[in-house]
């Protein structure tokens, strides 16, 4: 065989594997940019402008731990053909599934009240009042789904989630220092020393990149597109990626304000958007519609996260392949879900910026029961058979759990015990 049947052959193979990877992306790629969501963007944006390029190394270290923890919920999807609150239900009865769908319900609303946060400050900068953001947002979530089909649903959150990478050409726009964001960025240290702060911020930024929702979200995802035993390798892959691209969207955000704003007291994303307006109005549009996005993706995910799982604890039928007369509860759920967290919005004198990073703190320590659920239904052969946990998945699921619980507990203990810190 000549170089040229060679080549000729290996280009349609490379496009016959990209056709059927583009055919079954779609639940991983979505869920792991809608992770960097509009409290995740305060949350990075916060962490460049206090610490610089230190927190880089920390960031990437959450890419393998993002992976291992919803690549799970793929295979768990694919093979029980079940969403996660029915998952739970099934195998540890009622006590423990109604334990973890209002564990979901409450994570999942606050957070939902957080993107709202972040799509009208994001659009403030532009004098649109918020009442009219949450109003048009409703309106064009609703929309999305109406139209009855997960494939459309799937693919116009997809655009969205590519929009979500708009903060990769922000970063060069700012002319960082190559050199000094490996040497800072790279070398694991805790820049000013370990205190309470520090502590806050990096439980806010592993909150931000594991949360229940999204575990939730992954598995109905799954189920709902209607993915195969046969086809976990392909979610495997596309939920790889999604974590890749998400942690590198953090970096980026972390280099932008690490860039511009160190030292400067910033308090939101939003607030940075309009700082750099001052200075680099393409800059500050940038973040601006970053932002925005990033709220818009969030909330399209979690709400629906929350309507799954309450269709399938009530029993409701619960899929975007059912039109709102096949599916009247899990319509009205969706409905509600996006009124009642707009409407916090709306409140005079909310603290707003403060919920965001907090609801970060609080998913992070609501996350352990969850993981704990899904790595027992991963190893449980009866339910998963060939495609249970490796002792290596095991091993680092558990050593997850650990660590996230250890966090947490320590969070919380410098929390009522400040001195301990300093």
């Amino acid at each position: 065989m000549d170089f040229g049947s060679t080549f000729f052959y290996k280009y349609r193979r490379f496009i016959k594997t990209l056709k059927i990877y583009l055919l079954l992306a779609g639940p991983g790629i979505i869920v792991m940019l809608a992770d960097n969501d509009a409290g995740g963007i305060t949350t990075y944006a916060v962490t460049g402008s206090k610490y610089g390029y230190g927190l880089i190394w920390f960031l990437l270290l959450l890419l393998p731990v993002a992976y291992v923890v919803q690549e799970m919920t793929v295979r768990l999807g694919a093979v029980t053909k079940r969403g996660h609150a029915e998952a739970i239900f099934d195998a540890f009865g009622s006590f423990w599934g109604w334990f973890s769908f209002i564990d979901l319900a409450l994570v999942n609303w606050l957070t939902l009240v957080t993107e709202f946060i972040g799509m009208t400050a994001a659009l403030a900068i532009f004098h649109v009042p918020p009442v009219v953001t949450v109003v048009i947002v409703a309106i064009v979530m609703m929309l999305m789904v109406l139209q009855g089909k997960y494939w459309t649903w799937e693919k116009i959150a997809i655009l969205f989630a590519a929009l979500n990478i708009i903060y990769i050409p922000a970063a060069f726009m700012v002319h960082p220092s190559v050199g000094e964001v490996l040497s800072v960025g790279l070398v694991p240290h805790f820049p000013g020393g370990f205190n309470g702060t520090l502590f806050f911020f990096l439980m806010a930024n592993i909150g931000t990149t594991i949360a229940p929702w999204m575990i939730f979200f992954q598995q109905s995802a799954v189920v709902d597109k209607g993915m195969k035993e046969k086809d976990i390798p392909w979610g495997q892959m596309d939920t790889l990626i999604g974590s890749a691209f998400t942690v590198l969207v953090a970096i980026f955000i972390v280099v932008v304000t690490g860039t511009v704003l160190y030292g400067v007291e910033v308090e939101s994303a939003a607030q940075a958007a309009s700082m750099m307006m001052t200075t680099s109005p393409w800059l500050g549009t940038c973040v601006a519609i970053g932002l925005f996005n990033a709220g818009f993706l969030g909330a399209i995910c979690i709400s629906l996260a929350s309507s799954w799982a309450f269709g399938e604890v009530f029993g409701w039928a619960h899929s975007l392949n059912l039109k709102v007369r096949e599916a009247p509860w899990f319509y009205v759920c969706y409905l509600l879900a996006l009124i009642t967290a707009g409407g916090v919005v709306l409140i005079p004198n909310a603290p707003l910026v403060l919920i965001t990073l907090f609801v970060q703190v609080i998913a992070v320590t609501l996350l352990p029961a969850a993981l704990v659920f899904l790595i027992l239904l991963l190893n449980n052969e009866e339910i998963m058979g060939k495609y249970r946990n490796t002792t290596l998945q095991n091993f680092a699921g558990i050593i997850i759990v650990v660590a996230i619980i250890v966090l947490s507990t320590a969070y919380a203990l410098t929390t009522l015990f400040p001195e301990w810190l300093g």
